[in-house]
């Protein structure tokens, strides 16, 4: 069952969005059982509740990746794309390459509508990286295209947490930031 976005963005509709999402964050970080009815009772909501919008906990556990991985603010501006860059790809990649991360991808990627919810997912990193490249153009420097840091230097940070399993190190993302640049 795909996640139904809600009607209103606030009220009781996001009260009970959050007490759940709460819920979960909780017991995951107390590396408690995770069900549906355990969950519920956290929340103080019924266990209808819960299947009626996510459908099984599946679902539930992919909202709250989807939810935890959205940014919390603007990339850092250091005053040059190149650092910009460099500073936003060394968060994100420690973000995902940690165990917590992992989890949150396993979690995106594990759920029925898989599809939705990495696109969502890949929204928060494009958009991020838009936001770089316009400060890059509004201070007259030349920077690639959003897909082109995608395949060049996100593709390959994703590639290595989901296959791989070798590290993403300093050496490693400027080796990433450097292609970059002799490319343009």
């Amino acid at each position: 069952m795909a996640v139904r976005e809600a009607i209103r963005p606030g009220g009781r509709s996001a009260r009970v969005q959050e007490a759940v999402h709460s819920a979960v964050r909780a017991f995951e970080a107390n590396d408690g059982e995770l069900s549906i009815p355990l969950i519920a009772a956290q929340a103080g909501v019924t266990p209808s509740t819960i299947y009626r919008r996510w459908g099984d906990l599946k679902e539930l556990l992919a909202d709250v990746a989807v939810a935890r991985l959205r940014p919390d603010g603007e990339p850092e501006d250091t005053g040059s794309f190149s650092g910009d860059l460099a500073v936003w790809l060394e968060q994100y990649s420690e973000e995902m390459s940690s165990g917590p991360g992992r989890a949150m991808i396993r979690d995106v990627l594990a759920s029925a509508d898989q599809e939705r919810n990495a696109g969502r997912c890949c929204a928060y990193t494009s958009a991020q990286i838009a936001q770089l490249l316009e400060r890059a153009e509004v201070r007259g420097e030349p920077a690639p295209s959003v897909d082109t840091v995608i395949d060049r230097v996100v593709a390959p940070v994703m590639y290595r947490i989901l296959f791989s399993g070798q590290p993403i190190s300093s050496d490693y993302r400027q080796n990433l930031l450097n292609d970059l640049v002799l490319e343009r």
